[in-house]
């Protein structure tokens, strides 16, 4: 009988191990989410910031030009 009250009492002790961990994490997920909910990564960059990519003038390219720059690009 006293085994039976040490197991439950260690199996009680993990289960609250575990829940405290979770909650825990949870928690920290969640302020990780405020805290970059407003961050705005698209926005238009301010100061003396100039474009570096350009569109080609080549309009007459066709579909599998498009594939092996894919491919070779990897974009």
């Amino acid at each position: 009988m006293k085994s039976w009250f040490k197991m439950l009492f260690r199996t009680l002790k993990v289960f609250v191990l575990f829940t405290g961990c979770t909650i825990l994490f949870y928690y920290a997920i969640m302020w990780l989410n405020e805290e970059y909910a407003d961050y705005h990564r698209y926005d238009e960059p301010k100061g003396s910031a100039i474009k570096v990519t350009t569109v080609e003038g080549n309009n007459h390219s066709n579909w599998f030009d498009r594939l092996i720059l894919f491919y070779l690009n990897g974009e």
